[in-house]
Protein backbone atom coordinates (compact mmCIF):
# COMPACT_ATOMS: atom_id res chain seq x y z
CA UNK A 1 0.00 0.00 0.00
CA UNK A 2 2.81 2.35 0.96
CA UNK A 3 4.26 1.65 -2.72
CA UNK A 4 1.19 3.05 -4.57
CA UNK A 5 0.39 5.77 -2.20
CA UNK A 6 3.75 8.48 -2.22
CA UNK A 7 2.16 11.75 -1.38
CA UNK A 8 4.07 14.08 1.54
CA UNK A 9 7.52 12.05 0.62
CA UNK A 10 10.38 13.91 -0.59
CA UNK A 11 11.96 12.75 -3.33
CA UNK A 12 16.05 13.91 -3.25
CA UNK A 13 17.15 14.99 -6.40
CA UNK A 14 19.32 18.41 -7.57
CA UNK A 15 17.16 19.76 -10.54
CA UNK A 16 16.35 23.49 -10.87
CA UNK A 17 12.66 23.32 -9.03
CA UNK A 18 14.67 21.29 -6.07
CA UNK A 19 16.87 24.06 -5.68
CA UNK A 20 14.45 26.74 -5.69
CA UNK A 21 13.73 29.13 -2.41
CA UNK A 22 11.05 26.72 -0.96
CA UNK A 23 9.30 30.18 -0.03
CA UNK A 24 9.14 31.14 -4.01
CA UNK A 25 7.95 27.36 -4.41
CA UNK A 26 5.57 27.80 -2.16
CA UNK A 27 4.04 30.84 -4.11
CA UNK A 28 4.66 29.58 -7.34
CA UNK A 29 2.31 26.42 -6.34
CA UNK A 30 -0.22 28.59 -5.30
CA UNK A 31 0.05 31.01 -8.12
CA UNK A 32 -0.52 27.79 -10.34
CA UNK A 33 -3.22 26.49 -8.62
CA UNK A 34 -5.14 30.14 -9.87
CA UNK A 35 -4.12 30.31 -12.56
CA UNK A 36 -5.51 26.09 -13.38
CA UNK A 37 -8.95 27.87 -11.85
CA UNK A 38 -8.86 30.31 -14.29
CA UNK A 39 -8.51 28.05 -17.26
CA UNK A 40 -11.63 28.20 -19.04
CA UNK A 41 -10.71 27.19 -22.78
CA UNK A 42 -9.14 24.03 -24.12
CA UNK A 43 -6.44 25.80 -25.56
CA UNK A 44 -5.43 27.33 -21.74
CA UNK A 45 -5.51 23.91 -21.06
CA UNK A 46 -3.24 22.06 -23.45
CA UNK A 47 -0.69 24.74 -21.94
CA UNK A 48 -1.24 24.07 -18.47
CA UNK A 49 -0.61 20.71 -19.44
CA UNK A 50 2.66 21.29 -21.57
CA UNK A 51 4.14 23.31 -18.82
CA UNK A 52 3.29 20.40 -16.27
CA UNK A 53 4.82 18.08 -18.38
CA UNK A 54 7.91 20.46 -18.62
CA UNK A 55 8.33 20.73 -14.48
CA UNK A 56 7.87 16.87 -13.81
CA UNK A 57 10.80 16.16 -16.57
CA UNK A 58 12.84 18.85 -14.82
CA UNK A 59 12.50 17.79 -11.76
CA UNK A 60 13.71 14.07 -12.87
CA UNK A 61 10.93 12.57 -10.63
CA UNK A 62 9.28 8.99 -12.43
CA UNK A 63 6.27 10.24 -13.86
CA UNK A 64 5.24 6.77 -11.65
CA UNK A 65 5.53 8.33 -8.49
CA UNK A 66 2.88 11.11 -9.93
CA UNK A 67 0.93 8.26 -10.94
CA UNK A 68 0.49 6.95 -7.90
CA UNK A 69 -0.10 9.78 -6.52
CA UNK A 70 -3.16 10.17 -7.74
CA UNK A 71 -4.33 6.53 -7.56
CA UNK A 72 -6.14 7.72 -4.24
CA UNK A 73 -8.53 10.47 -6.00
CA UNK A 74 -9.64 7.48 -8.87
CA UNK A 75 -13.10 7.77 -7.08
CA UNK A 76 -13.24 11.27 -6.56
CA UNK A 77 -12.13 11.87 -10.00
CA UNK A 78 -14.47 9.03 -11.70
CA UNK A 79 -17.39 10.44 -10.30
CA UNK A 80 -16.18 14.16 -10.78
CA UNK A 81 -16.61 13.01 -14.85
CA UNK A 82 -19.54 10.53 -14.54
CA UNK A 83 -21.73 13.69 -12.85
CA UNK A 84 -20.59 15.87 -15.76
CA UNK A 85 -21.14 13.53 -18.46
CA UNK A 86 -24.50 12.63 -17.70
CA UNK A 87 -25.69 15.82 -16.23
CA UNK A 88 -24.26 18.39 -18.57
CA UNK A 89 -26.79 19.57 -21.08
CA UNK A 90 -25.86 21.28 -23.99
CA UNK A 91 -27.03 21.34 -27.87
CA UNK A 92 -25.06 18.42 -29.46
CA UNK A 93 -27.06 15.25 -28.17
CA UNK A 94 -24.70 12.22 -28.72
CA UNK A 95 -26.52 9.44 -27.21
CA UNK A 96 -30.49 9.16 -25.58
CA UNK A 97 -31.49 6.32 -24.16
CA UNK A 98 -34.95 7.10 -22.01
CA UNK A 99 -33.43 9.45 -19.22
CA UNK A 100 -30.08 9.09 -19.87
CA UNK A 101 -28.49 11.73 -22.51
CA UNK A 102 -25.22 12.45 -23.30
CA UNK A 103 -24.17 15.28 -25.18
CA UNK A 104 -20.74 16.80 -26.84
CA UNK A 105 -20.83 20.00 -24.15
CA UNK A 106 -21.33 17.56 -21.44
CA UNK A 107 -17.77 14.75 -22.69
CA UNK A 108 -15.83 18.22 -23.23
CA UNK A 109 -16.52 19.57 -20.00
CA UNK A 110 -16.04 15.97 -17.72
CA UNK A 111 -12.62 16.06 -19.91
CA UNK A 112 -11.30 18.92 -18.72
CA UNK A 113 -12.70 18.96 -15.28
CA UNK A 114 -10.63 16.06 -14.82
CA UNK A 115 -7.57 17.40 -16.50
CA UNK A 116 -8.04 20.12 -13.82
CA UNK A 117 -7.80 18.10 -11.52
CA UNK A 118 -4.61 16.33 -12.57
CA UNK A 119 -3.27 19.53 -13.04
CA UNK A 120 -3.95 20.47 -9.64
CA UNK A 121 -1.91 17.12 -7.99
CA UNK A 122 0.76 17.68 -10.62
CA UNK A 123 1.27 21.17 -9.24
CA UNK A 124 1.02 20.40 -5.29
CA UNK A 125 3.24 17.39 -5.86
CA UNK A 126 6.34 18.74 -7.83
CA UNK A 127 6.38 22.26 -6.23
CA UNK A 128 5.69 21.05 -3.03
CA UNK A 129 6.00 17.29 -1.71
CA UNK A 130 8.56 15.81 -4.29
CA UNK A 131 10.96 18.55 -4.09
CA UNK A 132 11.00 19.87 -1.00
CA UNK A 133 12.19 18.45 2.31
CA UNK A 134 9.85 18.55 5.04
CA UNK A 135 12.48 20.93 7.35
CA UNK A 136 12.40 23.75 4.12
CA UNK A 137 8.81 23.67 3.87
CA UNK A 138 8.33 24.18 7.80
CA UNK A 139 11.09 27.28 7.42
CA UNK A 140 9.41 28.46 4.26
CA UNK A 141 6.04 28.29 5.94
CA UNK A 142 7.04 30.15 9.26
CA UNK A 143 8.58 33.25 7.35
CA UNK A 144 5.70 33.60 5.04
CA UNK A 145 3.62 33.58 7.73
CA UNK A 146 5.66 35.79 10.02
CA UNK A 147 3.47 38.72 9.31
CA UNK A 148 1.00 36.93 11.50
CA UNK A 149 3.06 36.79 14.67
CA UNK A 150 1.93 40.47 15.16
CA UNK A 151 -1.54 38.80 16.26
CA UNK A 152 0.01 36.77 18.33
CA UNK A 153 -0.96 33.80 16.05
CA UNK A 154 1.73 31.04 16.73
CA UNK A 155 3.30 30.53 12.81
CA UNK A 156 5.81 28.51 14.38
CA UNK A 157 3.75 26.05 16.10
CA UNK A 158 1.15 26.01 13.15
CA UNK A 159 4.14 25.42 10.44
CA UNK A 160 5.44 22.82 12.51
CA UNK A 161 2.19 20.94 13.10
CA UNK A 162 1.32 20.90 9.32
CA UNK A 163 4.77 19.86 8.29
CA UNK A 164 4.61 17.21 10.82
CA UNK A 165 1.23 16.04 9.61
CA UNK A 166 2.13 15.88 6.04
CA UNK A 167 5.11 13.92 6.73
CA UNK A 168 3.14 11.00 8.52
CA UNK A 169 0.41 10.73 6.04
CA UNK A 170 2.93 8.10 4.41
CA UNK A 171 4.22 6.20 7.75
CA UNK A 172 0.43 5.78 9.01
CA UNK A 173 -0.29 4.29 5.49
CA UNK A 174 2.37 2.19 5.93
CA UNK A 175 1.47 1.11 9.43
CA UNK A 176 -2.16 0.71 8.27
CA UNK A 177 -0.85 -2.05 5.83
CA UNK A 178 0.66 -3.75 8.34
CA UNK A 179 -2.27 -4.12 10.82
CA UNK A 180 -4.54 -4.89 7.39
CA UNK A 181 -1.51 -8.54 6.52
CA UNK A 182 -1.26 -9.06 10.37
CA UNK A 183 -5.22 -8.95 10.06
CA UNK A 184 -5.75 -11.04 7.22
CA UNK A 185 -3.24 -13.46 8.55
CA UNK A 186 -5.47 -14.34 11.16
CA UNK A 187 -8.57 -14.78 8.66
CA UNK A 188 -10.10 -11.17 8.38
CA UNK A 189 -11.81 -10.70 5.39
CA UNK A 190 -12.00 -7.12 3.85
CA UNK A 191 -13.22 -7.77 0.65
CA UNK A 192 -16.48 -9.79 0.29
CA UNK A 193 -19.96 -9.20 2.30
CA UNK A 194 -22.18 -6.43 2.81
CA UNK A 195 -21.47 -2.91 3.03
CA UNK A 196 -22.36 -2.67 6.57
CA UNK A 197 -20.26 -6.02 7.07
CA UNK A 198 -17.01 -4.45 5.19
CA UNK A 199 -17.56 -1.36 7.44
CA UNK A 200 -17.40 -3.55 10.64
CA UNK A 201 -14.47 -5.20 9.32
CA UNK A 202 -12.62 -2.28 9.57
CA UNK A 203 -13.00 -1.73 13.32
CA UNK A 204 -10.11 -4.26 13.46
CA UNK A 205 -7.57 -1.73 12.19
CA UNK A 206 -8.98 1.24 12.70
CA UNK A 207 -8.25 0.73 16.57
CA UNK A 208 -4.63 -0.30 16.47
CA UNK A 209 -4.35 2.15 13.96
CA UNK A 210 -5.31 5.11 16.58
CA UNK A 211 -3.12 3.65 19.34
CA UNK A 212 -0.42 3.43 17.10
CA UNK A 213 -1.03 7.34 15.62
CA UNK A 214 -0.81 8.25 19.68
CA UNK A 215 1.95 6.29 20.54
CA UNK A 216 3.79 7.80 17.75
CA UNK A 217 2.60 11.43 19.00
CA UNK A 218 3.54 10.60 22.62
CA UNK A 219 7.45 9.55 21.11
CA UNK A 220 7.70 12.28 18.94
CA UNK A 221 6.70 14.90 22.11
CA UNK A 222 8.79 12.94 24.49
CA UNK A 223 11.95 13.13 22.04
CA UNK A 224 11.11 16.94 21.09
CA UNK A 225 11.01 17.81 24.64
CA UNK A 226 13.80 15.73 25.68
CA UNK A 227 16.26 17.89 22.52
CA UNK A 228 14.69 21.33 25.10
CA UNK A 229 12.30 22.45 22.32
CA UNK A 230 10.18 25.23 23.37
CA UNK A 231 8.44 26.28 20.48
CA UNK A 232 10.12 28.75 17.78
CA UNK A 233 10.87 31.96 20.43
CA UNK A 234 14.57 32.49 20.09
CA UNK A 235 15.43 29.97 18.00
CA UNK A 236 17.78 30.02 15.15
CA UNK A 237 18.15 27.90 11.86
CA UNK A 238 21.03 25.99 10.45
CA UNK A 239 20.80 26.87 7.14
CA UNK A 240 19.20 30.16 6.20
CA UNK A 241 17.07 31.19 3.19
CA UNK A 242 18.29 33.41 0.75
CA UNK A 243 16.42 33.83 -2.79
CA UNK A 244 18.60 34.28 -5.74
CA UNK A 245 17.91 35.23 -9.78
CA UNK A 246 17.01 31.97 -10.81
CA UNK A 247 14.26 32.14 -8.20
CA UNK A 248 12.42 35.20 -9.52
CA UNK A 249 13.55 34.25 -13.21
CA UNK A 250 10.83 31.19 -12.66
CA UNK A 251 8.33 32.92 -10.61
CA UNK A 252 8.22 35.62 -13.52
CA UNK A 253 7.61 32.91 -15.79
CA UNK A 254 4.70 31.39 -13.83
CA UNK A 255 3.19 35.07 -14.19
CA UNK A 256 3.60 35.07 -18.21
CA UNK A 257 2.04 31.84 -17.86
CA UNK A 258 -1.05 33.15 -15.93
CA UNK A 259 -1.04 35.93 -18.11
CA UNK A 260 -1.12 33.62 -21.73
CA UNK A 261 -4.06 31.66 -19.80
CA UNK A 262 -6.15 34.80 -19.39
CA UNK A 263 -4.93 35.33 -23.20
CA UNK A 264 -5.84 32.06 -24.20
CA UNK A 265 -9.36 32.01 -22.29
CA UNK A 266 -9.99 35.38 -24.11
CA UNK A 267 -9.27 35.60 -27.28
CA UNK A 268 -8.16 31.89 -28.65
CA UNK A 269 -10.84 29.57 -26.36
CA UNK A 270 -11.90 26.71 -29.27
CA UNK A 271 -13.74 24.93 -26.48
CA UNK A 272 -14.78 26.84 -23.41
CA UNK A 273 -15.69 24.86 -20.31
CA UNK A 274 -18.70 25.10 -18.06
CA UNK A 275 -19.52 25.30 -14.88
Amino acid sequence: MKSDITFGQYVEGDSLIHRLDPRIKIVIALIYIVVIFLAKSATAFALLTAAAVVFVLMTGIPPRLIFRAMRPLVFIIVFTAVINLFFMRGEHLLFEFHFIRIYREGIVNAFLIVLRILLLIVATSVFMTYTTTPLALTDALEQLLNPLKKLRVPVHEFSMMMTIALRFIPTLIDETQKIINAQTARGADFTTGSLLQRGRALIPILIPLFISAFRRADELATAMECRCYTGGEGRTRMNSLKSEPKDWIFFSLILLLGAAVVCLNRFFPLVTIRL
